[in-house]
């Protein structure tokens, strides 16, 4: 008796066991999907910081962009606000981002200077590249080109080729493609101004004889003045346009070229570009 019991009670224990390793078993598969879900999911969110990488910006939170409001169409001032082209490509920048973007206004020479202080991510304002400029700071790709014309009072007849800018007085913005040009050209008499639309009330006052300017903005200021002002046929030469960022930040040029690149296949650039010529004409 005590011999079948015995058995019995073994066969008890067995069948206690194999329940044991069955329940074991049966949750290992569940635990085992949970983490290839969990897997899957943090390698989604991998990847999603991989394309909209968190910038490091100079205020965290915010995009804050550089510019001379004073360059229509590229930025101009409305209201109280700066807009324009280069506005428009900085808050597609910013949303892309998740950032809330700030323009700081100032002059030109200034806002080149921004970056490289360090109270700004990055300028835009008709921003040409050049050899000297390389030196100071990087440049993202390429966004737009302008040709470099000459503004002059209408019915003035002594500029009929470049070698005639030797002779006359010409008024650039300060630090711009233009004033570099006057620069290497060795022109003695020339003026250099903060705001092209200064330089286009001394030329109109005769205080100098003419404009070197990128072509948009001089049609800008034709628009006000079509009396008074006309564009010569003469262009001198063409340069790009790219936003720049502080020497060696290579994560804020990429990053702002990420959404550029989007913007130029997009047609998004002319859109902003036919809006802002419209409304600054």
């Amino acid at each position: 008796m005590k011999k079948v019991c015995s058995i019995f009670l073994a066969a008890l224990m067995l069948l206690s066991l194999a329940a044991c390793n069955g329940t074991t078993n049966s949750s290992a598969p569940s635990a085992s999907t949970s983490s290839q879900a969990d897997a899957s999911s943090s390698q989604g969110s991998d990847s999603t910081s991989e394309e909209k990488p968190e910038l490091t910006t100079v205020t965290p939170g915010k995009l804050t962009m550089s510019t001379d409001a004073g360059f229509a169409p590229y930025e101009y001032v409305e209201g109280e606000q700066v807009v324009g082209i280069d506005a428009d490509i900085a808050q597609a920048i910013a949303d892309y981002y998740g950032l809330e973007l700030v323009i700081q206004d100032m002059d030109f020479t200034n806002a080149l200077l921004a970056p490289q202080n360090g109270t700004a991510d990055f300028v835009a304002a008709g921003v040409s590249i050049t050899e000297e400029r390389l030196e100071t700071m990087d440049f993202t790709i390429e966004y737009a080109e302008s040709d470099q014309v000459i503004l002059v009072r209408k019915g003035y007849t002594d500029i009929q080729s470049e070698e005639d800018l030797a002779n006359v007085k010409i008024g650039v913005q300060q630090s711009t493609t233009a004033d570099l040009y006057c620069q290497d050209m060795g022109y003695e008499q020339v003026n250099e101004y903060k705001q092209n639309l200064v330089a286009a009330e001394d030329m109109k006052n005769g205080q100098i004889d003419c404009m070197i300017l990128d072509n948009m903005p001089a049609e800008a200021i034709l628009n006000q003045n079509q009396d008074e002002l006309e564009i010569l046929d003469l262009v001198l030469f063409t340069d790009v346009y790219a936003m720049a960022v502080k020497k060696g930040n290579t994560e804020m040029a990429e990053a702002l070229n990420v959404v550029l690149q989007q913007l130029i296949d997009d047609g998004k650039i002319e859109e902003f570009t036919q809006k802002h010529m419209e409304a600054s004409m």
